[in-house]
C-alpha cells in the first residue's frame, strides 16, 4: 500500500493471522526501501530524513505462509518528540504489539544507529537487524564484519542494498524463521552513559571501522551550504526548475491538445444525437480533456522533485530555509513539510506530524495551502497562456517560466508570512527549539524510486480527473445546457435553430450555470470576472483543476471547432463592460493571484480536520484564505491595470 495525493494517512489494516514484523530505524536509513524490496509495494523514498509520516503496510509471501509487514515512522530514540514518533512508541509499547521486529541500521552511521538499535533490543521482542549501505561503506574504506555483529548483537544480522535489492531474498529467507529469533539474554542497557559504553564494545567486537568523508558531499556543501553562494544556487535551481517544465513540456502538450482535438472532431462526425455528442464532446473531451493536457507538465513537475529529493538536495534546502523559518518563529523540520505540499497539500499537512511542537504544526498546517501545489499548475499554465506570448523573454529566460517561478515564490513568501502571523498570535515567545538534520551523502538516486515517486503523484491526478473532475464536468454539461429551448423560443431570441454555432451560444448564455454566475457577480465584478469565469471560481472550490475544465467545456460550446482561439477572444456577453474581452492583463493577473490564496480543495479542508481534531481551523483557514484571495487578487488587477494602461 502506497499513499497518495490525497490518500488516508493510515495504512491498510494487517491481514488477520499472517505474522506481524514491525519495520523500524531511524530517518533516512533505508527502511522503505527494504519495505519495497520485501513487498513490492511502492511506498515513497527520498534521500531526506522525513519521507515516512505514517504506518506503511504490506504482505510478504513465503510458500504457505505470510507476513505483513509494517514500515513505522522513522525515528532517532524511542522517546517520542512529535506525533509520527509517538506513532512508532504506540506500536512497539501497546497492547497489540508486533510478533518480531526489523530494525535496520545505517552501516555508515553505524555508531549512531547502534544507540537506537539497543532501545529497541530492549523491548524484549524476537528481532533482526538489517544492515543498509553497506556497499556505500566499502567505497568509502569503512569495515564491518556482520557475522560479528550479529555475535555481539545476540540477534541475526542481514546485510542488505534495499534499492538494488540485494540481499532482500536472504531478507525473505530470515523472515520465515522469525520464530527462531532470539531476544538477547541480557538486554542491552538503558542509561545513556551505559548505552554508549555497549555500543562501543559492540563495534570494537565487529571490527568496524568508519567510512571516510564523502569528498563529493564535502565539496559540494562547501558551496551549497554556504549563506550566500548555497542561496544563490537554490534561487538559480528553481529558476532553471520551472524554465525547464514550460520548455520541455510545451511540444508534449501541443501533441496531448492535437489528440483531444482529433478525438472532439471523430465525436462530431459520428455520433448523431445532439446530447450525446454534447455530453462526450464538451463535458468529457472539452472538460477532462481540458485538464489531461497539462500532464505533460505535472509528470515532469513530479519528476524534477523526485530527483531533488533522491540526489539529496532537499536536506540542503531545509538546512538553508532554516534561517527563513526561523523568522517565522519556525524550524527548518517546518519546510520539509511545506516542501511536501508542493505536490499537495494534503501530505503537507500530514509531513507536520514531524514537528515535535503544538504550536509549529498547527502555524504550519495554516500555512501549507499557500505552497503552490500541482492542482494549481494547469490553472497556471492556461492562464499565463493567455497573458504571455510564448515567444516573450525576460533576458536569457521564457517569461512564461519567470511568472511561474514568481507565482511559486508568492505562495511559499505568504505561507511564511501566514507561519509568522499565527505563531505571533499564537506563542510566539517561545523560543524555537533546537533543529537537528541528517545531510545524508548525495547519492544517485535509484531510477525506480524516481519512477515510484513521479508516478504515485502524477496517478493521484489522473485519479482525480477520472472520478472529481468528470463528475463536476458532467454536471457542469447539464448546468450549462439546461433549460431546454424550443425552436420557436430561439427564433423569438433572433436565432436561426440551423445555426449550430449561434444556438449553443444563446444556451449558454441563457443557462442555470448563466445564473449561478450572475447570481454571485456583485462579489466578483470589482476582480473583472464574467459569469463564466464566476461559475470557474465556483466549481474550482471542490478541485481547483476544475477551473479549467469549465472553461474548456463554456469554450467548446461556444466554438466547437476553435475553443482555443474562442476562449481567447470570449467577450462580456452584458453588463458595464459589455463587448470587452474577458482575459485582459489585468483580469488574468487578478485570477492567477486568486488561486495564488483561495482554498479551493475541499480534500485540504478534510485533512486539516482530521489531524487538528475540530473544525474550527479549517473553517478558520477557508475564511482568512478566501477574504486574502479577494483582497490581494483585487489588488494585482489594480497594479497591473496602472501598468498596462
Amino acid at each position: 500500500m502506497t499513499t497518495g495525493c490525497h490518500d488516508s494517512a493510515a495504512a491498510a489494516a494487517p491481514e488477520s493471522g499472517a505474522a506481524r514484523i514491525a519495520l523500524v530505524g531511524a530517518p533516512n536509513s533505508g527502511k522503505t526501501s527494504v519495505f519495497n524490496a520485501l513487498t513490492g509495494l511502492s511506498a515513497k523514498t527520498g534521500n531526506y530524513p522525513g519521507v515516512t509520516v505514517s504506518r506503511f503496510v504490506g504482505t510478504v509471501h513465503r510458500g504457505p505462509h505470510r507476513y505483513t509487514v509494517e514500515d513505522l515512522p522513522g525515528t532517532y530514540g524511542l522517546d517520542p518528540v512529535s506525533p509520527d514518533e509517538q506513532i512508532t512508541v504506540d506500536v512497539l509499547d501497546g497492547a497489540d504489539r508486533p510478533d518480531a521486529l526489523l530494525n535496520t541500521a545505517d552501516a555508515t552511521t553505524l555508531r549512531r544507529s547502534l544507540g537506537f538499535v539497543a532501545q529497541v533490543l530492549a523491548r524484549g521482542l524476537p528481532a533482526c537487524v538489517v544492515i543498509t549501505f553497506a556497499d556505500e561503506l566499502a567505497r568509502r574504506q569503512g569495515r564491518l564484519d556482520t557475522a560479528a555483529l550479529a555475535r555481539a548483537l545476540g540477534v541475526p544480522v542481514v546485510p542488505v542494498v534495499g534499492h538494488r535489492g540485494h540481499g532482500i531474498a536472504d531478507l525473505r529467507e530470515r523472515l520465515a524463521d522469525w520464530r527462531s529469533w532470539p531476544v538477547p539474554a541480557v538486554p542491552p542497557p538503558t542509561g545513556p552513559d551505559e548505552r554508549d559504553a555497549w555500543v562501543r564494545s559492540v563495534l570494537d567486537f565487529a571490527g568496524y571501522r568508519p567510512p571516510t568523508r564523502h569528498e563529493v558531499t564535502r565539496r559540494v556543501d562547501a558551496v551549497l551550504l554556504h549563506p550566500l553562494w548555497g542561496t544563490a544556487v537554490f534561487i538559480a535551481v528553481m529558476v532553471l526548475f520551472f524554465q525547464t517544465v514550460f520548455t520541455l513540456a510545451a511540444p508534449l502538450q501541443g501533441a496531448v491538445e492535437e489528440l483531444f482535438a482529433r478525438l472532439s472532431g471523430l465525436v462530431d462526425a459520428h455520433v448523431g444525437n445532439r446530447w450525446l455528442s454534447g455530453l462526450l464532446g464538451d463535458a468529457l473531451i472539452g472538460g477532462v480533456g481540458g485538464v489531461l493536457v497539462f500532464v505533460p507538465q505535472i509528470v515532469l513537475l513530479f519528476l524534477l522533485l523526485a530527483l531533488l529529493e533522491g540526489v539529496g538536495y532537499m536536506a540542503r534546502a531545509a538546512f538553508l530555509m532554516d534561517r527563513v523559518m526561523a523568522r517565522a518563529g519556525l524550524e527548518g523540520r517546518a519546510f520539509v513539510a511545506l516542501l511536501s505540499a508542493f505536490a499537495c497539500a494534503v501530505p503537507g499537512i500530514m509531513a507536520t506530524r514531524t514537528l515535535p511542537s503544538a504550536r509549529d504544526r498547527l502555524a504550519t498546517m495554516m500555512a501549507a495551502p499557500l505552497m503552490t501545489c500541482s492542482a494549481r499548475l494547469p490553472v497556471y499554465v492556461l492562464l499565463i497562456g493567455l497573458l504571455v506570448d510564448p515567444d516573450d523573454r525576460v533576458g536569457p529566460f521564457g517569461a512564461q517560466g519567470m511568472i511561474m517561478f514568481g507565482l511559486y515564490l508568492l505562495g511559499a513568501v505568504s505561507a511564511m508570512v501566514a507561519a509568522w502571523a499565527f505563531k505571533k498570535f499564537g506563542d510566539r515567545h517561545r523560543p524555537a527549539m533546537p533543529f537537528f538534520m541528517e545531510m545524508p551523502p548525495y547519492r544517485l538516486p535509484a531510477p525506480r524510486a524516481v519512477l515510484v515517486a513521479m508516478w504515485s503523484s502524477a496517478r493521484a491526478f489522473l485519479r482525480k480527473c477520472s472520478t472529481v473532475i468528470v463528475a463536476t464536468s458532467v454536471v457542469l454539461w447539464m448546468l450549462l445546457n439546461l433549460p431546454l429551448h424550443t425552436d420557436g423560443d430561439l427564433r423569438a431570441a433572433g436565432v436561426a435553430p440551423t445555426d449550430s454555432v449561434a444556438v449553443s451560444a444563446y444556451t449558454v448564455d441563457h443557462s442555470y450555470a448563466a445564473g449561478l454566475g450572475r447570481l454571485v457577480a456583485p462579489v466578483f465584478d470589482p476582480l473583472g470576472f464574467d459569469w463564466r469565469v464566476n461559475v470557474g471560481v465556483l466549481s474550482a472550490q471542490g478541485a481547483r483543476e476544475t477551473f479549467v475544465a469549465t472553461l474548456g467545456q463554456v469554450a467548446s460550446a461556444e466554438d466547437p471547432e476553435q475553443p482555443a482561439r474562442a476562449l481567447r477572444e470570449m467577450t462580456h456577453s452584458d453588463g458595464p463592460r459589455a463587448g470587452e474581452p474577458v482575459f485582459t492583463p489585468p483580469t488574468v493577473a487578478a485570477l492567477l493571484v486568486y488561486f495564488v490564496y483561495a482554498l479551493q480543495c475541499m480534500a485540504t479542508v478534510a485533512v486539516l480536520r482530521r489531524e487538528t481534531g475540530t473544525w474550527r481551523w479549517p473553517a478558520i483557514a477557508l475564511a482568512y484564505l478566501t477574504a486574502l484571495a479577494w483582497l490581494m487578487a483585487y489588488l494585482a488587477r489594480t497594479v497591473t491595470a496602472v501598468l498596462s494602461g
